[in-house]
């Protein structure tokens, strides 16, 4: 039996955590390049949409837990040598982000995550001495100033009318719109999801003394928010139609509303909170080692699922299928290769193929 101290157990539980987020946005991703149709039926709507902007939540809030524990010593030293080492790493890790995200911008791959993280690398290299309440404001400024920016500027600009393609996504005015407004997960308010994370990252919230208490706090702030939203939607449509009320009041990552943020940030946690628990309870069946190890290799899987798993649909004339079934089922199986090679490979090697190459070039 394997035996840990809270502090392993917690860092484990995230990359078990980590790999859950990894799996729901191959989930989205896949139903988002194959064009999915609506009309499939309704639970199987309902469970891909569960994954919309809730795993990518969850994965950034789990990149700023993960830059804060990994910055923890230097900041307990506060010794000036450390602290440069550190931000330079972290600026180093920023480039190599903001290369592979383009590149994968470049072969098609409009929803990238990576060129957005660089710029969230930045902010970390700068506020790594940060006091919790200055990331909490900051936390809270970046939510407002999102919330404001939606009401001012026109957050459809640059998108054609299906919000499938950028079309001035390599003009300098449209990359910068794209990267800190109107993308995927542009830097307002995406930064606040890591933010908070670098914030949680500090607090031992998740460990088995808290746990009942976080899942409690986070499941009712989810479904508060959510019937929060609900009802907000109902009230102003007297006043408004459906399409303003959903950009307003909805809970769906376009556009990112406030209710969006503190709805994914709730749900992110809950999720923490439930893998703290799976990991303790379990970190010693085969299946828990690993996924874990599925969690480690995140970067790779993420570029690999991209790279691999849709190349091979369009290689085989089939990334275009429209057909919701399928490209679950095809994510699902993907999936679960990427659990089976983690493990395969975590027994010989340390880090996965990618997180080597940039800790060697970071």
């Amino acid at each position: 039996m394997i035996e840990m101290g809270p502090s392993k157990e917690r860092i484990i539980a995230y990359d078990f955590a980590r790999a859950l987020a990894i799996f729901g946005m191959i989930i989205v991703n896949y139903k988002l390049a194959m064009q999915t149709e609506h009309d499939a039926a309704a639970w199987l709507q309902s469970i891909a949409g569960m994954f919309e902007g809730r795993a990518s939540a969850l994965f950034v809030v789990l990149a700023g837990i993960g830059v804060t524990l990994m910055t923890s010593n230097t900041r307990k030293s506060m010794s000036k040598e450390l602290i440069h080492q550190c931000r330079n790493s972290l600026c180093r890790r920023a480039a190599f982000l903001f290369v592979a995200g383009p590149a994968l911008l470049g072969i098609g791959w409009n929803a990238d995550i990576l060129h957005y993280y660089a710029v969230f690398m930045l902010a970390a290299a700068v506020l790594v001495t940060a006091s919790d309440k200055t990331l909490l404001c900051l936390f809270a400024i970046v939510l407002v100033t999102s919330q404001v920016c939606l009401l001012v500027f026109d957050y459809s600009k640059g998108w054609e009318s299906s919000f499938k393609a950028y079309t001035d996504l390599w003009t300098p005015e449209g990359f910068a719109r794209n990267l800190v407004f109107n993308g995927f997960h542009p830097v307002f308010p995406w930064l606040g999801f890591f933010l908070f994370g670098m914030w949680l990252g500090r607090k031992r919230w998740p460990d088995k003394a808290n746990r009942s208490k976080l899942l409690l706090i986070s499941l009712f702030g989810l479904v508060f928010l959510e019937i929060l939203s609900y009802l907000l939607s109902i009230w102003s449509s007297a006043v408004l139609d459906d399409e303003a009320t959903r950009y307003f009041f909805g809970t769906k990552p376009m556009p990112p509303n406030m209710l969006y943020v503190l709805s994914g940030i709730s749900s992110a946690v809950f999720a923490i909170a439930i893998c703290s628990s799976i990991v303790e309870h379990y970190k010693d069946a085969l299946l828990t080692r690993a996924v874990i190890h599925t969690g480690q290799l995140s970067l790779s899987h993420y570029i690999g699922h991209i790279v691999i798993g849709l190349g091979i649909l369009e290689t085989a004339g089939y990334l275009e299928n429209g057909k919701l079934s399928f490209s679950m089922a095809y994510g699902t199986v993907y999936f679960i290769i990427a659990i089976v090679f983690s493990y395969w490979w975590r027994k010989g090697m340390k880090r996965g193929p990618i997180e080597s190459i940039m800790r060697k070039l970071c």
